[in-house]
């Protein structure tokens, strides 16, 4: 009889313990999502990272049968977007878009009320894609050698336009600086738009960008291609040669996009979301419509996703370090 009487209470002992498990846990990790996620977007809509992402999102959507919601918050060189994901709940239900960006800002901004390989754990990544370094008609420079030709016989007076401080295209400029030793000038500015539209007029001479975004200018014949910046030629600008071949050698600076979740989501959702990630990237139809834009869809583990993001932060500090750039406060 006292074992009897004792079922009930261990009964509601067990089921006390389950509902205080919390909604995130491995218990229920079988069951995410269960409701919309939403996918935080630290740059405004419309750019590059911004469609790629989206194109995840609908796909996440039909995987797993429940809303992926973007949400644009840009502002403050991305450390807005990343501090709300930083400090949402380790749930599952808001996860970050995370580029090459928020890496150099670990090192460039001074005081963020985050830290970005702490508060934040990476999922999987989505896409990388070379830059192309382009140059207005009336710059004479033809190829690399003549572009840093120019560029020392005249230090610190060849400008270089960036959609901002930190930006891909700022640290792949400050990357040539250092491994060409030139002194060529950062000019930024707020977003791509700009800086695209004063290189079309002349006001700038150079500048870094994403090579699907500038392809079909450079086929227009309204920019000079001078080098793209992966390891191997980009497969829609077969002609143009990298950095490194022309002479700037070790050179690599691309646009990668990921996702990272706060820390502490359970493992069991991150390792969800990397596969299901993982499948969508590799799919066929999906690498064919990103290889004709340029982009180059990746896979890859979230520890080597962690790995590189570590990589990628170690990298970028020791440039912001050598071109003696000040930090942001």
């Amino acid at each position: 009889m006292t074992a009897l009487r004792r079922i009930p209470s261990l009964l509601l002992m067990a089921a006390i313990g389950f509902a205080a498990l919390p909604a995130g846990s491995p218990a229920l990790a079988d069951d995410y999502p269960s409701r919309p996620v939403k996918l935080i977007v630290p740059f405004g809509a419309g750019g590059p990272t911004d469609i790629y992402t989206r194109a995840v999102a609908e796909e996440l959507q039909k995987a797993l049968k429940e809303p992926f919601v973007m949400e644009n918050r840009p502002g403050a060189g991305t450390t807005i977007g990343t501090e709300f994901v930083a400090k949402s709940a380790p749930d599952g239900y808001t996860l970050l878009m995370i580029s090459g960006t928020q890496t150099v800002n670990e090192t460039l901004f001074a005081r963020k009320n985050y830290k970005l390989m702490t508060d934040l754990v990476p999922v999987a990544p989505l896409i990388n894609t070379d830059l192309v370094l382009v140059v207005h008609p009336s710059v004479p420079a033809k190829n690399v050698e003549e572009l840093l030709e120019l560029a020392k016989a005249k230090p610190g007076t060849l400008n270089y336009g960036s959609s901002g401080l930190g930006s891909n295209y700022h640290m792949a400029g400050e990357l040539l600086k250092n491994l060409a030793n030139v002194d060529i000038v950062h000019v930024p500015y707020k977003g791509s738009t700009g800086a695209r539209n004063d290189i079309l007029g002349g006001q700038i001479p150079m500048l870094f960008d994403s090579v699907p975004s500038m392809a079909p200018i450079i086929k227009s014949g309204m920019v000079r291609a001078i080098a793209t910046t992966g390891k191997t030629r980009s497969l829609i600008l077969p002609d143009v040669p990298t950095l490194d071949e022309s002479g700037v050698k070790g050179f690599q600076a691309t646009l990668w996009v990921g996702v990272m979740a706060p820390a502490g989501t359970p493992k069991e959702i991150v390792d969800k979301l990397n596969t299901e990630i993982s499948k969508i990237v590799s799919s066929p139809a999906i690498k064919k419509a990103w290889d004709e834009q340029g982009a180059n869809p990746i896979t890859m583990t979230q520890p080597e996703f962690k790995a590189f993001m570590d990589a990628e932060v170690a990298k970028w500090a020791k440039i912001i370090k050598a071109n003696n750039i000040q930090p942001i406060n």
